[in-house]
């Protein structure tokens, strides 16, 4: 039996706890999202928190900072959507019976040739549109009360996860410290040494891994800006900007952006323009992101190859839903680095000597 060194049982312990931490995460992930986003954003927030405690100013008052920062920053984002939602919601009264006169006439007789029926009752659409789109505050209230009584469990579990979430977050950054402390001190002295180095590459990782994130945020919100201006889309710059931050969130963001911009088109331009230029400039920039920018700015510095890349949005998303998919990359990056060192620690072996 193969006698393994020092280095070597380190090495396999440490790939022990990875893969309990990864089970422990699969079973839990259903009520571990507010946890987890609440660490990945201690983590990226408490450099700038021990910066403003550096400067003498009291660490609950830093904390309070940051996340009011961090407030405003997403009340910022949803400013950007607020006006879209204001124009487009009254545009949509008038547009959308059109448009399904428009696709009745021009596409419903091409389609009876190739022997699809397809007919489309306007009167019905228009009724529909008039009762929603025309509700005032009191019916829309109404509704969405309705709504919360028969997705009361899922309305519960959004608010309590949005009120847990800057709770759990305050208490990490103000902790953050002694939790650091007392983490380090359930590590053996005889492993520190190799435990602080793979620590330091795994910081130094996950700082290069959210600077190239804001850099990919940065030139898509300018790509689809430019793009859907050229396009002579009125929204342009809220829809560019939102779908540019957006996309920190893989497929959602995107998503999220591509229907707003789907919609701006078909309501600014009353034809189909609107949803080609959508099409030519979201396709683009999905081409951008994801052969261009992600791979470069993400992929190339945490060390992970664009098919590696698309495989770990894929694989954390189907094991941990939603939070996987928040957390595929940087695990991914973590594992990296300790795929590395089992690699430079299996060559280091005796077998190869």
């Amino acid at each position: 039996m193969m006698k393994l060194s020092k280095n070597q049982r380190t090495a396999l312990a440490w790939l022990g706890v990875a893969l309990a931490v990864a089970l422990l995460l699969w079973l839990l992930s259903p009520v571990l999202a507010p946890f987890i986003a609440a660490l990945v954003l201690a983590y990226a927030l408490a450099p700038a928190v021990q910066a403003l405690v550096s400067r003498r100013v009291p660490r609950v008052v830093a904390v309070l900072f940051v996340e009011l920062l961090l407030g405003l920053a997403l009340f910022a984002l949803l400013l950007l959507v607020l006006p879209i939602l204001s124009k487009e919601i009254p545009a949509m009264r008038e547009q959308i019976p059109a448009l399904a006169k428009v696709a009745n006439d021009r596409f419903a007789p091409w389609l009876a040739e190739h022997g699809i029926q397809l007919q489309l009752d306007t009167a019905s659409i228009k009724a529909f549109v008039l009762k929603y789109l025309d509700a005032n505050l009191e019916e829309w209230l109404a509704t969405m009360l309705s709504s919360a009584r028969i997705g009361g469990s899922f309305l519960l579990a959004f608010v309590g996860n949005a009120v847990l979430l800057p709770v759990v977050l305050f208490y990490l950054l103000h902790d953050w410290p002694e939790l650091m402390a007392r983490a380090w001190a359930l590590v053996p002295p005889s492993a520190r040494e190799s435990v602080g180095s793979f620590l330091q590459d795994c910081d130094e990782t996950l700082g290069q891994y959210l600077r190239g994130q804001l850099l990919v945020m940065v030139a898509l919100a300018i790509f689809y800006s430019v793009g859907l201006a050229l396009a002579r889309f009125d929204l342009a710059l809220p829809i560019g900007v939102f779908t540019g931050l957006a996309v920190f969130i893989p497929y959602l963001g995107f998503g999220l952006g591509l229907l707003l911009a789907l919609l701006a088109g078909l309501l600014q331009f009353a034809n189909f323009y609107g949803v080609v230029a959508v099409a030519i400039v979201f396709g683009v920039g999905q081409l951008l992101e994801s052969f261009v920018l992600t791979p470069r700015f993400v992929g190339e510095r945490i060390g992970m190859s664009p098919l590696m890349v698309i495989f770990a949005l894929l694989a954390f998303g189907h094991l941990l839903g939603f939070v996987g998919v928040l957390i595929a990359l940087p695990l991914s990056a973590l594992a990296a680095v300790a795929a590395r060192r089992l690699h430079a620690a299996y060559l280091a072996s005796s077998l190869f000597r």
